[in-house]
């Protein structure tokens, strides 16, 4: 008789995974474990395969970029586009956020501001703009490095 070896949380990616329509696979799950921990909630292409590789997993660069656009197609995850031609990827939680992006380390920040919120309606309706969705990125430097001349990803 076989026994079932996997753990409550594999086993909510795998149904995760299911219903966005896509087989749990070895590669998908881990990386969608990773996105879901939250110690690191944006993180890049790059990024996610530094960390499969560094806990020993052999899982190459394209099939990580294969896996996040799957992820992005199926609304599992958001992409973010900042400057720079960074690019960065973070489950979508289902509600909305802005972010706020260090340029120095590259560190971002994320924040919800209903006046900002508010504001941004008013204008779209203001304008007769139907508005679908948006997306407000702030660019600076963050508190890290403007107390102690270094970023607060270091």
């Amino acid at each position: 008789m076989a026994t079932n070896t996997r753990t409550p949380k594999a086993e909510e990616g795998t149904q995760e995974l299911h219903r966005a329509g896509l087989k749990a696979t070895h590669p998908r799950l881990k990386i969608l474990h990773m996105l879901e921990s939250g110690e690191h909630p944006h993180l890049s292409a790059e990024e996610v395969y530094q960390r499969l590789h560094e806990s020993g997993e052999e899982v190459g660069l394209a099939t990580v970029y294969r896996v996040l656009t799957q992820f992005v197609e199926a609304g599992l995850v958001i992409r973010h586009h900042f400057e720079g031609d960074r690019m960065v990827f973070e489950i979508n939680g289902g509600s909305h956020h802005d972010h706020m992006v260090c340029v120095h380390c590259g560190k971002v920040f994320e924040f919800h501001d209903p006046a900002i919120e508010d504001r941004q309606r008013q204008v779209a309706e203001r304008a007769g703009f139907v508005m679908d969705e948006h997306a407000l990125y702030l660019y600076g430097v963050c508190e890290g490095m403007k107390k102690n001349g270094k970023c607060s990803k270091k």
